[in-house]
């Protein structure tokens, strides 16, 4: 991973930026006024992809060859002939929401809740029939998203056709062998929007993201609905932990290499989703959830309503930069893990993802 390149996917189209003398700023501007839902950064080739969302248009995805430079259509996901009478959303890709490598696949979650394989670098893809078609899908239902939303991609480091998944609301699954099986891992998850007796079922849960720590990957850490969760049995099962001013928010960057340490992205919930006070910080814990540390310098504390969407706030392979983007367009980096931080655009277009790459 490059780690003075990072990449912002926004409503009005993909920035590029460039840390140069210690500072950030824009390089290029990819699909200029077009929606970039997601995006995969470079890999060692320069080969990367980005989800679009053109409204009348439909979901497309784009390939770069030579890191964005220049820019070709590829296929997307499609979903097969929907039966009649099948119950749920459309077949129909709505919006390619999460893009993760493992090894030399290359998998995808949309909007409705599918998840796609590639192995020949997204030219064509494959959906997992065998998740699609597991009678549990028919119970997830729509978080923010009419249809519901399969955001997280977490594969194993070491183990190439092991991944976990989150889905909104469908909670935490696990495969161990390249999607041919699956079984629910978001036991201890707690969903107080459910009726009493359906608050502690796996299937219900809305996990807003999970991230999983690189180098002990049998940790994992959860921006829940209704709490903050951590794992450190590979998602056999999840402890909650409280952080004020809030535990409830989207985003969780997970440190590469410290399981004791991840950063959250705090927000009033439900209907309000504005920093508690009207006040921006981002919160981190250094000791597995016991304790947390609110982070303040350098971001706006009046009168600010930004959000931090699910992919908005980023960790970069050594665990000391951050960068993240809100919903009005607030784009800020820390170089110290999160203590300070530097605006680096106060007004681009609301900011769906960033990545280091």
């Amino acid at each position: 991973m490059n780690q003075d390149r990072a990449w912002a996917a926004t409503r009005k189209g993909l920035f590029e930026l460039r840390r140069r003398s210690g500072r950030w700023e824009v390089e290029r501007l990819s699909f200029t006024a077009d929606p970039v839902t997601m995006l995969l950064p470079p890999d060692a080739s320069g080969h990367m992809l980005a989800g679009l969302n053109l409204g009348h248009f439909g979901a497309k995805l784009h390939a770069s060859d030579d890191a964005g430079q220049t820019w070709r259509e590829v296929a997307a996901p499609t979903f097969p002939p929907q039966p009649d009478g099948a119950a749920g959303p459309a077949w129909k890709l709505d919006q390619v929401f999460s893009l993760e490598r493992a090894g030399d696949a290359i998998w995808c979650g949309t909007v409705p809740g599918g998840l796609f394989l590639s192995r020949d670098r997204g030219e064509t893809w494959t959906l997992d029939e065998i998740l699609w078609r597991d009678p549990r899908r028919e119970q997830w239902m729509g978080g923010g998203n009419p249809a519901p939303a399969l955001h997280s991609i977490c594969p194993h480091p070491d183990r190439p056709e092991e991944l976990l998944i989150g889905v909104s609301c469908g909670g935490a699954w696990r495969t161990t062998d390249g999607g041919q099986s699956w079984a629910l891992r978001a036991k201890g998850m707690r969903a107080d929007f459910m009726p009493p007796e359906l608050a502690d079922d796996e299937n219900s849960q809305d996990p807003h993201l999970i991230a999983r720590c690189r180098d002990v990957p049998e940790v994992l850490w959860c921006q829940h609905h209704c709490g903050i969760f951590r794992s450190t049995d590979n998602g056999a099962s999840w402890q909650e932990h409280r952080a004020a001013p809030s535990s409830f928010g989207f985003a969780v960057a997970a440190h590469p290499r410290d399981p004791l340490t991840a950063w959250f992205a705090p927000a009033v919930k439900d209907e309000r989703r504005i920093p508690v006070d009207a006040a921006l910080c981002v919160t981190r814990t250094r000791d597995g959830g016991q304790t947390f540390e609110t982070l303040r310098s350098g971001l706006p504390q009046q009168h600010c309503y930004d959000l931090i969407y699910r992919h908005g706030l980023a960790v970069d392979d050594g665990g000391e930069q951050l960068m993240m983007g809100s919903t009005t367009g607030g784009l800020w980096a820390s170089a110290d893990g999160g203590d300070h931080w530097e605006t680096v655009s106060a007004h681009l277009p609301p900011i769906y993802a960033v990545k280091f790459g």
